[in-house]
């Protein structure tokens, strides 16, 4: 009997024929037709139920889960059962361990007559592991795999028993091209791989994406598999555990079996573990539990090296290692494609790309690359360009940062700091981006301080921009007490790694007395900048514009600390000095200006002095830079000051509008004209309106910059003074 070989496709060529779709050394043209003549065979050679291959064997302290309830549901649902089911999913999160479930469940309550499990790594290994169920389920010679194949496969579509075909961990859908087994309704199909490709989905198969453990579930087989060993551990620590390890179940049973083999407390192998001295392969068991064939380190090279061999060629390692060293849970896009991480990948892609440069297109490929061997998670290509984030897991992250040779992890490192920079825009009106920018410099920051035996290159040869830039947007998004904190720890590190009188070290010592102002207390701010005088006057000297800039930033802290006068004379001084050194257009010679006629305090020399300053910024810098709207702000307020708080409402008005288009609304200058605008209208006769705007300013504070920036407690306040008198005007 001649049947048709099975693609999977329910349909097939003219009965008595079969078109061979097979590739490699001794396939057979697609045009070839070649009879198939199918051996069944004697009776009683083959017992029921039968099974080729081996099942790998159930891991200790197996661990249920919502995707067994699914593949069980889908592969017995009568006339609604799933046909191929393939299983996609990052090394290590179980895959083959759900399949071999299944399919010992399978035979216990006797739901298939044959099992055939293949390791499917390569196209030959699967025509090795299908050549074989021919020779022993149809009888076929086994001295032409081709020929066995074909035989089984027709026998799978046209014979009269019910079976299952596991194919476990394919590496390429290409290498499964005429080899699927048959979609007919007396047969299932289960496919393991770490693959994303289209192609696996096509011909009616399910694919279903298998990820780690929930934290529940984490901590529930942990505590399984440690009472196996007859040990108990606090609840508390294998939560903590299994963040540490992110709840993947791999790495959660070596853990196991490094604490069982070491005799160690879970606390103990945590403080390993976040000791980077050590690498994961120094801290994973010397001999593997469940058989599993690679540690925690090794099991995601190949996957490497397959994405590696993606187009485009020879980029997808480097792309992989400056994802290693940002947040796990959330990389932009615009991080990964920025003209410093493109410059990486040219430097350090180690195989030469097409072109002399790569291209942005080109760094998405690469995210492409990975994505499809499940080794991160890209956003879809048709999200709007440079938007969406990248998820890696963060154990990947960890093998791949403990592989990179010395002399490239600085350079990494610091690529990933300059992606970054390129990516943060000066402007922030995408909270939600910036939010993710410092979670990825956080965790930059984190591996490379030198804390960890690692060398600190983010401060070699000097302290990178990235540095600055992330304890400014603590700042700049109200989260004060933060940015001084950050700027603490950065002028102790440049002391330490740049030496005392170094630039950056001194620039460290001038962002944390600001911050230290704007956190509350002005009085430590001017005697940091007191302090920081004398230094910078010693090592870069008195004309300087460092040095002019920290005379600037005192004046306004003695100011800010009770001391006007102080603030005036201080500033008339400088401004004689930044006229002399850097002209009358300079930015700073305008911000010394403002400052000036800021502590002048109200009076018509102030109202003047801000009107001229106005038409120098407009002329020098532009209507939109923040500096002129700045002196718009502080204008609006003269004008009410001087007795004339209706043109204040016009013009804080007219200012908003403008903020709101270049900073957008959640920006803190936004904010602050907001209350500006506020307050001028109840001063103008409308308490009314100044409580609702005050009203819904609060919430709008709080949310971005929290319930203990002074801000929010000025809006409270303000929102309490015009309530009572809105009350006082209805009584």
């Amino acid at each position: 009997m001649a049947v048709d070989a099975a693609d999977g496709s329910g349909g097939g060529p003219v009965p008595g024929s079969v078109t061979s779709h097979a590739e490699g050394a001794g396939s057979v043209s697609a045009h070839t037709m070649r009879d198939v003549h199918m051996h069944f065979p004697a009776p009683g050679a083959v017992t029921w139920p039968h099974v080729v291959g081996v099942i790998p064997p159930r891991a200790g302290a197996f661990q249920d889960r919502a995707e067994r309830a699914r593949l069980r549901e889908a592969v017995s649902g009568g006339g609604t059962a799933v046909l191929c089911q393939v299983l996609s999913g990052m090394g290590g999160v179980g895959k083959t361990q759900l399949a071999a479930d299944l399919a010992e469940e399978l035979l216990r309550e006797e739901g298939v007559d044959l099992l055939v499990w293949l390791s499917a790594g390569s196209r030959t290994a699967i025509v090795a592991g299908l050549a074989q169920a021919g020779a022993e389920v149809c009888g076929a010679d086994p001295g032409d795999p081709e020929q066995a194949t074909r035989a089984f496969l027709a026998w799978l579509r046209a014979g009269p028993r019910r079976w299952l075909v596991v194919l476990d961990d394919v590496a390429d859908p290409a290498d499964l091209k005429g080899l699927w087994p048959p979609a007919v309704g007396h047969g299932r199909t289960v496919v393991t791989t770490r693959r994303r490709d289209a192609a696996l989905a096509g011909g009616g198969r399910r694919v279903v994406q298998v990820g780690t453990f929930t934290p529940e579930e984490a901590a529930t087989y942990l505590a399984s598999a440690l009472e196996e060993a007859g040990r108990a551990e606090p609840a508390a620590e294998l939560s903590a555990l299994a963040e540490d390890l992110g709840c993947l179940p791999l790495a959660l049973s070596q853990a196991v079996a490094y604490v069982v083999d070491a005799g160690i407390p879970v606390a103990k192998y945590r403080d390993l573990l976040a000791r980077r001295v050590r690498t994961l392969e120094e801290v994973t068991p010397d001999v593997l539990p469940d058989d599993q064939p690679h540690t925690m380190a090794a099991a995601w090279e190949l996957s490497v090296e397959r994405a590696d061999a993606l187009r485009p060629y020879g980029l997808a390692r480097p792309m992989l290692e400056l994802a290693s060293f940002l947040a796990p849970g959330g990389i932009p896009v615009s991080v990964l494609t920025s003209e410093p991480a493109r410059e990486y990948l040219t430097a350090l892609g180690r195989v030469a790309t097409d072109g002399p440069q790569v291209t942005a297109d080109d760094a998405a490929g690469a995210l492409r690359a990975l994505h499809r061997l499940s080794l991160l998670t890209a956003p879809e290509p048709n999200e709007e360009e440079g938007g969406g984030t990248v998820r890696v897991h963060q154990i990947v992250q960890r093998a791949t940062r403990d592989t990179l040779p010395s002399r490239y992890y600085g350079a990494v490192a610091r690529g990933a700091a300059s992606a970054l920079v390129a990516a943060w825009p000066l402007v922030t009106r995408d909270t939600a981006l910036t939010q993710a920018l410092r979670a990825c410099a956080a965790a930059l920051i984190s591996c490379t301080d030198g804390s960890f035996g690692k060398s600190p290159c983010l401060y070699q040869p000097d302290a990178h921009l990235l540095l600055f830039r992330t304890g400014i947007s603590l700042g700049d998004s109200g989260q004060v007490a933060a940015a001084v904190v950050h700027f603490q720890n950065l002028a102790a590190a440049t002391s330490r790694y740049l030496g005392h009188d170094h630039h950056d070290t001194l620039n460290a010592r001038d962002v944390l007395a600001h911050w230290q102002g704007e956190a509350g207390d002005p009085a430590a701010a001017a005697t940091a900048y007191a302090e920081l005088l004398d230094d910078v006057v010693r090592v870069l000297g008195p004309d300087h514009p460092s040095t002019l800039r920290v005379r600037n930033n005192l004046a306004h802290w003695q100011g800010e600390a009770g001391d006007p006068a102080a603030a005036v004379t201080a500033l008339a001084e400088l401004l004689d000095d930044v006229l002399r050194v850097l002209g009358p257009d300079h930015p700073s010679t305008l911000t010394t200006r403002a400052n000036l006629a800021s502590w002048q305090g109200y009076s018509s020399l102030a109202a003047t002095a801000l009107a001229d300053l106005l038409k120098d910024r407009l002329r020098v810098l532009g209507p939109d830079h923040p500096d002129t709207l700045i002196t718009r702000n502080n204008l609006a307020d003269w004008q009410g000051e001087a007795g004339d708080p209706a043109a204040a409402v016009t013009a804080h008005t007219e200012l908003l509008k403008d903020r709101l288009r270049i900073l957008g609304p959640d920006h803190p200058d936004t904010l602050i004209t907001r209350n500006n605008l506020a307050h001028w209208q109840g001063k103008a006769g409308d308490p009314a309106a100044a409580t609702t705007a005050y009203t819904e300013l609060l919430d709008d504070v709080l949310r971005v910059l929290g319930p203990d920036h002074p801000d929010t407690r000025r809006t409270r306040n303000n929102l309490a003074h015009w309530q009572a008198r809105a009350d006082e005007a209805q009584a």
